[in-house]
């Protein structure tokens, strides 16, 4: 442990190396546990974005006392609540290939996850969208991140599908999540690494949101 941190109530801890995700891009933090070599465990209610992308602050539950600087731990995430935004995270670039349309926001949660388009309402249909997307889910697409820097970014400003997002930038290169013949867009997140591992979805709502922003949400399904 590099540091120690206190604010609004909560103390966090920041490693020089973590398997956390930090929220960022609609996916939330992890969360799960650091455990010291003496069995002692502290619970980690959330991981947040330190001052460079680099630092991760781990909040702690707030009874909690925080621990000396130096001390070693060995993490552990809450691997299932973390697959399940891996898989709907996933699916979400899925349906942005479904609905060609500008993305003005989205959000990913345990149960169900949704993404807001600039489309008008006419042109969503919720079975026709359903069945597209576990089509691509049941074709076992692989997934694959690769990186580029960000002099090719910047000549290939439609790789940045999500208006409300903008991919980090100041390291010199950016992460794509490519699902070769499916989508191609700048992402930081955690993704499986095979379509078929989302499992069949169902989208539960298409509503409007704004003038001509549609928010189509989705769920696994039962």
């Amino acid at each position: 442990m590099i540091a120690v941190h206190r604010g609004d109530g909560a103390t966090a801890v920041e490693l020089d190396a973590t398997v956390f995700y930090p929220m960022s891009g609609g996916q939330p933090g992890d969360t799960g546990a650091l455990r010291t070599g003496d069995g002692t465990e502290l619970r980690v209610t959330d991981a947040r974005k330190g001052e460079t992308p680099d630092h991760v602050l781990h909040l702690l539950a707030p009874d909690a006392a925080p621990p000396p600087i130096g001390t070693r731990f060995t993490g552990e995430i809450d691997w299932e609540r973390r697959y399940r935004h891996m898989r709907l995270h996933t699916c979400l670039h899925l349906l942005c290939a479904v609905v060609a349309a500008p993305v003005t926001g989205g959000s990913i949660g345990h149960d169900k996850s949704h993404l807001d388009f600039d489309i008008e309402m006419d042109k969503l249909a919720k079975e026709d969208i359903e069945q597209r997307l576990n089509a691509l889910i049941e074709s076992a697409h692989a997934v694959e991140p690769r990186w580029i820097d960000d002099t090719e970014l910047d000549a290939n400003p439609q790789l940045v599908k999500t208006m409300s997002v903008a991919p980090p930038r100041g390291e010199g290169r950016v992460r794509l999540l490519e699902i070769p013949g499916v989508d191609l867009q700048a992402c930081g997140g955690t993704h499986v690494a095979n379509t078929r591992e989302i499992g069949r979805v169902q989208v539960v709502r298409i509503r409007s949101e704004g003038k001509r922003n549609r928010r189509v949400t989705i769920a696994f399904a039962p």
